[in-house]
């Protein structure tokens, strides 16, 4: 028997209220409310992001449990707090900004996925995509009649089978970039090998949404969700043609170094929108137009940086997180009650990481790839995140999943995400694997004729040029193995998610400068080297340090390990005025080269810039150099005289020695000044016959000239050093040995350049010479050397300011 019933629906909330003053309730006005409803989640998941950072977790998981925490689960219980900041009626509004924070990141996370990297995708890397996406899709479904026969019984078969299946087989492209980022693996082999399946994933993970979508809301004709999915494939399609020529009409608009037009950015914007309604009309979430358009913006060139400035920060900071608070309000773990759900929820989990970790380490073994690298790789594969959340969101909206399935399925992507971390570090370091002996880790060997590498670390273009002039000027004689320089660029992995977009060039981690497939024409640094490459016969690998400032140094020598480098050159903290004097560019790059210097696995010289060879690379046919090496004694100043040596093969340079010695007469009272007059007689045994060794070799040598100074203070050794100030080079020591230095010792601008190194930057040493400080690898460095990298610099500010 039917009954008529009025519903009283509650009004629709205004925008704004008048003021408390005039007796209105704030909480009772949609802008005010989700104002407070914005700065509670921001705070919130910042907080959580603070408390989770010693656990070297993402970003994500603290976004994901602080939506849970707000949400029926926990703070919830409490329907006061419930109806007073979270009220039924506000939902619409939430709903509605926290889905237009997603289009836009959704975009972001298009701009992020290159297509060509796809295309370049290698036997090995598609195979463990496939394996990491088609085991778990198979044992989703598996899953999924457990689940139809006890919790979510009634729910249409074919969507619930294909969205179990997605959910499982996710792997969250930009969640892992950041993990890999945070874990230093992000240019290593096995961090090239996920990132590019998991590209290859997530392109695949999209279309079977796609498809469940189209499945979902098919309604009783199949010929619905076939319809759905034609019109999707045409839009995209449609995209692939019309859009890209488009952007590249933009891109090369917007030249470098020139601010992008405002026109540009507003024009692509609106068309995102406008790719979220058509898909949104034809019924495969706006979400899909949005990330198809990204995916098309030219990855090169000042566009895309453009666009994610403009959008990044506002969408990631505040309207993202939104999206996680609408996920968890929806998320009751109350629901989850009983032996049968708290069973099924250990099913899911067992389900999803055996799926993603066996399929993807079997395939992995397969290639033979080492044991506790494939198993690593099944980690990182099994990596959740922000489009799990949007799957399980999508299936809740749709009816197909319901409030205990969707709050198991959350919980699984939590779980998943959490251990990938922890799971990664105590099963694969990289920085003990990597541990290789090799013989050459310095410049000073017995085979001269063997192959010299060199890692060069560069933060920005304004040491470029000499850096180059110092490769052209390293490359020795035709007759050698020749010279490879890994150009490494020194990236500061900021908070921001866009620091992703550094995938691209750590993908190219130490491979040649290719010019086919590239558009090189736009990255100033890559045509510098390309240039240089071309017209040398030095091999050029670009190579990338993507960390914070704070641990970069760890990514610099486990590099330098990896690639088995005889030298690390390193750029000085500070940059020459146009007065001649030098200021601080970065004070942190200062704590950078102190770790490298007590860290690495080779030699390492520390570059202080005055442009070497002026503002562009000098040809070999115009090298003209004078470089003079100041020889006190001692490892480092053998090792700066044996790359002098190597330098003054090239015919275009000449070489100055010089030899410091102690006045015999004055020597007695200088001895009393050295610490280390203990270890004199060998080292000076050492510097004897090494100089013995060196002049017989280089004594037909035209270009190289050796003069012995017998000094008699501190004093005349600076004067001495000045007379050669006119060079273009310096090449010396960072702890030089014998009677002489202590008396050096007395002024410390930076103790990691040592005595002479000091000289060489003081404000009353008049130079326009660049200099190159080096420190021989030991493998254990003297206590001398090691206290000085700790000291503090108390003079620093004194010396700037002159």
């Amino acid at each position: 028997m039917a009954t008529n019933t009025t519903v009283k629906c509650p009004p629709p909330m205004k925008a704004t209220s008048d003021g408390a003053f005039q007796g209105d309730n704030p909480l009772d006005y949609a802008l005010p409310l989700v104002m407070l409803q914005i700065c509670l989640v921001a705070v919130l998941t910042r907080v959580l992001a603070y408390l989770l950072r010693p656990l070297r977790q993402p970003r994500v998981i603290a976004e994901i449990i602080g939506g849970v925490l707000l949400g029926p689960s926990a703070l919830g219980r409490n329907q006061k707090y419930l109806h007073a900041l979270f009220p039924p009626r506000s939902l619409t509004v939430l709903d509605t900004i926290a889905n237009l924070g997603l289009l836009f990141f959704l975009f972001l996370v298009g701009l992020e996925l290159d297509p060509r990297s796809l295309k370049r995708t290698g036997k090995q890397a598609l195979s463990i995509a496939v394996a990491g996406i088609s085991l778990p899709f198979i044992l989703g479904i598996g899953t999924s009649f457990v689940l139809r026969e006890t919790i979510s019984v009634g729910v249409s078969r074919a969507p619930f089978l294909v969205f179990m299946g997605v959910a499982l087989s996710i792997t969250a492209f930009p969640v892992l970039a950041r993990i890999l980022a945070e874990l230093k693996l992000l240019t290593t082999d096995v961090g090239q090998m996920a990132m590019s399946a998991a590209a290859v994933n997530d392109v695949a993970a999209w279309i079977l949404l796609a498809l469940a979508i189209a499945l979902s809301g098919a309604g009783n004709s199949p010929l619905v969700s076939l319809w759905v999915f034609l019109c999707g494939s045409g839009f995209i399609i449609l995209c692939i043609f019309v859009a890209p020529p488009i952007f590249k009409w933009m891109a090369r608009r917007c030249p470098e170094g020139e601010p992008v037009d405002e026109i540009y950015v507003c024009a692509t914007l609106v068309a995102v929108l406008a790719a979220g309604f058509v898909t949104d009309s034809i019924g495969i979430h706006a979400l899909f137009g949005a990330f198809v358009l990204g995916v098309l913006v030219p990855k090169e060139g000042p566009f895309a940086g453009a666009l994610v400035e403009k959008v990044e920060d506002l969408v990631s900071g505040l309207f993202l997180p939104l999206y996680f608070v609408s996920s968890g309000l929806k998320t009751n773990v109350a629901t989850i009650q009983g032996a049968q759900s708290w069973g099924l929820l250990v099913l899911v989990i067992t389900t999803a990481c055996v799926g993603k970790i066996a399929g993807t380490t079997a395939v992995s073994l397969l290639f033979k790839v080492p044991f506790k690298e494939a198993v690593t790789l099944g980690f990182l594969m099994n990596t959740k995140g922000l489009v799990e959340l949007i799957v399980l969101n999508i299936g809740k909206d749709r009816g197909v999943l319901n409030d205990q399935t969707f709050a198991i399925m959350v919980l699984m992507a939590l779980f998943t995400t959490f251990i990938t971390t922890p799971l990664v570090v105590s099963i694969y370091k990289p920085a003990q694997m990597a541990r290789s002996e090799y013989k050459n880790r310095t410049i000073k060997r017995k085979d001269s004729s063997s192959q010299l590498r060199i890692l060069t670390c560069f933060q920005s273009t304004r040491n470029i040029p000499t850096l180059i002039n110092l490769m052209e000027a390293s490359r020795g004689i035709g007759k050698r193995e020749g010279l490879r320089v890994y150009a490494m660029h020194l990236m500061e992995l900021s908070e921001r998610s866009s620091a992703i977009l550094m995938v691209h060039k750590a993908r190219k981690n130490g491979m040649p400068f290719w010019n086919k497939s590239q558009d090189s024409g736009s990255n100033q640094i890559v045509v510098a080297f390309e240039a240089f490459q071309h017209l040398s016969q030095v091999s050029i690998r670009p190579t990338t340090a993507i960390s914070p400032m704070s641990s970069m140094h760890e990514d610099i020598c486990s590099s330098a390990q990896r690639k088995k480098v005889a030298m690390i050159i390193l750029p000085f903290h500070k940059h020459q005025r146009l007065d001649g004097h030098l200021e601080t560019t970065r004070a942190d790059l200062r704590y950078v080269n102190r770790r490298v210097l007590e860290c690495a696995p080779c030699s390492v010289g520390i570059l202080i810039d005055r442009g070497l060879g002026g503002t562009s690379h000098v040809s070999a046919s115009n090298v003209e150099y004078t470089i003079a090496v100041f020889f006190f004694g001692g490892h480092d100043d053998r090792e700066a005289l044996s790359y002098g040596a190597r330098m003054a093969e090239h015919p275009g340079i000449s070489l100055n020695i010089v030899r410091f010695t102690i006045d015999p007469k004055v020597a007695g009272g200088t001895v009393r000044l050295d610490i280390n007059d203990q270890d004199r007689p060998e080292a000076r045994s050492e510097d004897e016959e090494f100089l013995a060794e060196f002049n017989q070799k280089v004594s037909k040598d035209t270009s190289i000239t050796f003069e012995e100074r017998m000094i008699k203070d501190a004093q005349q050794t600076v004067d001495v050093m000045r007379s050669y100030n006119r060079c273009n080079l310096f090449l010396v020591g960072r702890m030089p040995e014998g009677q002489l230095v202590a008396a050096l010792n007395r002024r410390r601008e930076c103790p990691e350049l040592g005595p002479v190194g000091n000289l060489l930057i003081s404000p009353d040493f008049s130079t326009t010479a660049s200099a190159l400080v080096v420190q021989q690898y030991r493998s254990q460095l003297p206590t001398e050397s090691l206290n000085s990298l700790k000291e503090d610099d108390t003079t620093e500010g004194e010396y700037d300011s002159q």
